[in-house]
């Protein structure tokens, strides 16, 4: 059953229900003072009745003439009964269908004034003593038409019932299609969603309701999705770039190898390149490992000069971009030896470093690079700083995750993994790292744990 029928039947349902305990308070309020009505007249009529059969001898002609005509307008839709004090009809217009048991007249003399009804009557019993002797009146009253006033009523409740539920099922279908047609928008526009157009948020409704939270929430969740995909592509075209060189390299040199007999020295020069290639994708896959957070510190916290580890990044800096030597200024500032003794993973912090030096150097675009070794605060701390075109505030906070670039980077080639792998190993680590950026550069700060 879709939403909109469901709707539609609750609707009616709660409606249905709803006036059908109304209507059972109307009835039953209605019967209740109909019936109070009802034994107030009756009551009325017993003592008019009993004034003009008892008190002819104690009225002036004038008092009773006027009581007799009263009685004679109540007599119509009454019968009245007079019983003296033996049980025997004194007087009565005698119209009874069920005549008044002694048991009747009993309770009435005990109680004084008794009210009730029988399947045919309702029935009103005065005990009324009198000079004449001790009487009892009972006045009744026929049911037929209260009967019919009360099937009237119940006829029109329930005339009022069925079209009420027809009109609110009609209303309720229209008004739920009305309510529904957002959420037919929403499943048209997920269903033209593809992988590739992610990013292409929802259309929300102008309503501030439920539903304008859900889609903005789904929203969200496309961009995650998005970003997903894009990081899942990026990993591919970097595994893909990475492995390819090393393999291509190994597999050439087994072709060309395997053409002729070799000598010995040729086995071990290619032995040599083939090893120095597999290590390559080794280090490769460390990195991915690592990343991933399949692969920690697996030999514990050692420690290190981290001025010695400063230059052994930048013999690697400066062999991969040699014609950045002039533009990067070293500086390390720390008098006292041992205060440059610092634990951890040596050759994981080595990485680190080299990818935050490799990629201010590679956004630079040509201008310097300030590398500074210093005690700030009592604290080991080497800070890089370069002047390139910096990060967009909106993305700063993105640039740690796997595989991210940011949206200024241009045709500089990148993988975006080496910012996010620094990010990881400092925490591995216990080193801290922060990143700050504006139009005028970016600024990268570890502070190392020292001994």
């Amino acid at each position: 059953m879709t939403i909109r029928n469901r709707l539609t039947l609750i609707s009616s349902l709660t409606f249905g229900v709803v006036f059908a305990l109304a209507a059972l308070v109307v009835y039953y309020t209605f019967v209740v003072a109909s019936e109070r009505i009802i034994f107030s007249d009756l009551q009325k009529t017993g003592l008019l009745s009993a004034m003009f059969y008892l008190e002819e001898d104690e009225l002036s002609i004038r008092e009773h003439n006027r009581i007799r005509t009263d009685f004679e307008e109540e007599m119509q839709q009454t019968d009245v009964k007079v019983y003296d004090r033996s049980g025997r009809l004194r007087y009565g217009n005698g119209q009874f269908r069920e005549s008044v048991t002694p048991a009747m007249l009993t309770r009435i003399r005990e109680e004084g004034r008794v009210r009730f009804k029988t399947a045919g009557y309702y029935y009103y019993g005065l005990h009324y003593p009198d000079n004449q002797g001790d009487f009892v009146v009972v006045v009744a009253a026929d049911h037929s038409f209260f009967t019919e006033q009360r099937n009237q009523l119940l006829l029109m409740m329930g005339i009022a019932l069925g079209i009420g539920l027809l009109l609110i099922f009609l209303l309720s279908h229209v008004l739920s299609r009305l309510a529904y047609r957002p959420i037919s928008s929403v499943i048209h526009q997920v269903n033209q969603l593809q992988a590739h157009n992610l990013e292409r948020a929802l259309t929300l409704p102008r309503t501030k309701d439920e539903l304008r939270e859900l889609i903005s929430t789904f929203n969200g969740l496309l961009l995650r999705l998005s970003e997903n995909f894009v990081i899942q592509k990026n990993f591919i075209n970097y595994v893909s770039h990475e492995f390819k060189t090393p393999l291509a390299s190994i597999t050439g040199n087994l072709e060309v190898f395997a053409q002729r007999d070799r000598s010995p020295a040729e086995y071990r020069k290619v032995s040599e390149t083939v090893l120095a290639e597999v290590s390559q994708l080794e280090h490769i896959l460390n990195n991915l490992m690592i990343l991933a957070g399949l692969r920690t510190n697996p030999q514990g916290n050692a420690t290190f000069r981290a001025d010695e580890l400063l230059w052994d990044v930048m013999d690697r800096v400066f062999e991969r971009w040699p014609q950045a030597k002039p533009l990067i200024g070293l500086d390390v500032s720390v008098a006292d030896a041992g205060r440059l003794v610092v634990s951890g993973y040596r050759n994981q912090l080595h990485m680190a470093v080299y990818n935050v030096i490799d990629n201010a150097v590679k956004y630079a675009q040509g201008k310097p690079v300030a590398i500074a070794l210093a005690e700030s605060e009592g604290v080991l701390q080497l800070t890089v700083k370069d002047q390139g075109s910096g990060i967009p505030p909106a993305e700063l906070q993105f640039v740690h995750q796997p595989f991210y670039r940011g949206s200024n980077v241009g045709d500089t080639k990148g993988s975006g993994i080496g910012l996010s792998l620094a990010v990881l190993i400092c925490k591995q680590n216990g080193v801290g790292f922060s990143l700050t950026s504006n139009e005028q550069g970016t600024l990268a700060t570890f502070n190392f744990s020292q001994l």
